[in-house]
């Protein structure tokens, strides 16, 4: 009797690890906004203070040639939410609607088993950017707690759930949002089914200087290091936003310390994933500019980390996979063991990050559709397609070839190298290959304002849709 006990109980144990093995992974998201692949120490920058994402990158895989393809809030989000590119889901611009019916990250998650959870910035409602975003506008996620935009980071509104009453993250919101997350993972930890958590954080996105003095005061006697590529009279400029653009870095590098540190007090960093990454980067003076949309490297490079010790282990690996917006969602997904419907555009990674497929991806799209806002035409915005290799950035606009650099002999691009003899296979080859990842995606490369007329987009006299607030009738508030 004794024996046959033994031998039960043995199975049992057998079940519980067999069982403990195939539960599928928690997941983490930490989104930025507008935070440029080099502005980490783990990438290289001499002046920015990032300890835990340096200690993070230390134990994660690195997607060193990570892309945000068309480098603009709105457009990274839809994609990144659906695993499409912007001409498929029409979300090309910012502050437009993603449509309600799409088949979502969340949804997908949610109906594998999943619970859901967003904190922060949304930016894919369209409804204005202080608007109440209803449950059925929220993509599937369950536990909700944000607003769809806003860079008033000491006095940040948010709406919970289905309540139309809002309410105000106390003191600088990201630390809020932190406690919240932490206090959210606390709960699940405890649950049976595994969760989907994003905390979308809103800086280091301008206005530069309004993190908290703690951090601004580890910056203020620092003699910041300009890159090359700044123009010599914006350089006292640059050097002021640098300031204030690595105070909020550092404020974020301690939260993001704080929720890994959550995770290994619950037990649960082992099956969880946890990824960080940003919508675009900010040219931050980089060709004499500011913010995104162009094709300059500080604007479509992203920082992008994925911690997972359980399949990787905590040895650190630097991997030149160039994924884009639409890759992450089925590239989650693939790890997660979990189904990639049809409607998704993006390449599934997971095997090239596993180790069991080959990478073989040799080039990526990058896009604007229509230029707007703070590169709108009167600031020198237009339309352009191209595509980034890692070692070259290629791209041209509607009169033609526009941009060629060569990122590893000149990583400042400094030196465009479109129309030079020497270059002139290279300038072939990639122009070959941006028509072979058009043709992937149906786009005749039209004029901007087509494609806002096609999907019935208003806009002003500058080509941007009004950032208007909006009652809960979506009609506009007169203020």
């Amino acid at each position: 009797m004794n024996k046959l006990k033994c031998f039960f109980y043995i199975i049992l144990i057998a079940y519980s690890q067999l069982i403990f093995a195939q539960k599928k992974p928690n997941i983490l998201y930490v989104l930025v906004d507008q935070w440029r692949a080099q502005a980490t120490g783990y990438a290289g920058d001499k002046n920015v203070i990032t300890p835990n994402l340096d200690r993070l990158a230390s134990e994660s895989i690195n997607l060193k040639n990570a892309i945000s393809g068309t480098p603009v809030c709105t457009p990274h989000r839809a994609s990144l939410m659906t695993g499409q590119y912007p001409l498929t889901n029409g979300m090309f611009m910012n502050d437009v609607l993603l449509d309600t019916n799409a088949t979502t990250m969340a949804k997908i998650y949610r109906h594998a088993g999943y619970t859901t959870g967003y904190v922060g910035k949304w930016h894919i409602d369209g409804h204005g950017r202080n608007s109440y975003i209803p449950p059925t506008r929220q993509q599937g996620f369950q536990y909700w707690k944000a607003l769809e935009c806003t860079h008033n980071y000491n006095n940040s509104d948010y709406y919970v759930g289905n309540s139309k009453k809002k309410l105000t993250w106390e003191g600088y919101d990201v630390i809020a949002q932190t406690e919240d997350v932490c206090a959210y993972l606390k709960k699940q930890a405890a649950q049976e089914n595994p969760f989907l958590m994003f905390i979308s954080i809103g800086s280091p996105h301008d206005p530069y200087q309004s993190a908290p003095e703690k951090y601004r005061k580890l910056y203020e006697n620092k003699d910041l290091e300009v890159n090359p590529n700044v123009p010599s009279d914006k350089v006292e400029k640059v050097k002021k936003d640098l300031l204030g653009y690595y105070s909020h870095i550092t404020a974020i590098d301690e939260c993001i310390g704080k929720m890994w540190q959550t995770l290994k007090d619950l037990g649960i960093e082992e099956n969880t994933i946890i990824v960080f990454s940003a919508d675009h980067g900010d040219l931050l003076g980089a060709h004499g500019a500011w913010n995104k949309q162009q094709p300059y490297a500080e604007s479509i490079r992203v920082p992008f980390l994925i911690h997972y010790p359980k399949l990787f282990g905590k040895t650190p690996k630097s991997i030149p996979a160039l994924i884009n917006s639409p890759d992450i969602m089925p590239t989650l997904l693939g790890l997660s063991g979990i189904k990639i419907p049809n409607s998704v555009e993006g390449i599934d990674f997971a095997g090239v990050l596993k180790g069991t497929k080959k990478d073989k991806i040799s080039q990526t799209l990058i896009a604007c559709y229509q230029p707007f806002g703070q590169w709108d035409r009167r600031k020198g915005g237009k339309e352009y397609r191209g595509v980034y290799t890692g070692k070259y950035t290629y791209t041209k606009d509607l009169n033609g070839p526009w941009l060629l650099f060569d990122n590893e002999s000149d990583p400042f691009q400094l030196n465009n190298l479109v129309g030079k003899s020497e270059y002139e296979n290279v300038q072939t080859k990639l122009e070959k290959a941006l028509k072979i990842e058009l043709a992937k995606r149906k786009d005749e490369f039209r004029p901007g304002m087509e494609y806002i007329k096609k999907w019935n987009y208003v806009v002003d006299e500058t080509e941007t849709v009004p950032y208007i607030k909006m009652n809960y009738e979506g009609k506009p508030i007169v203020e």
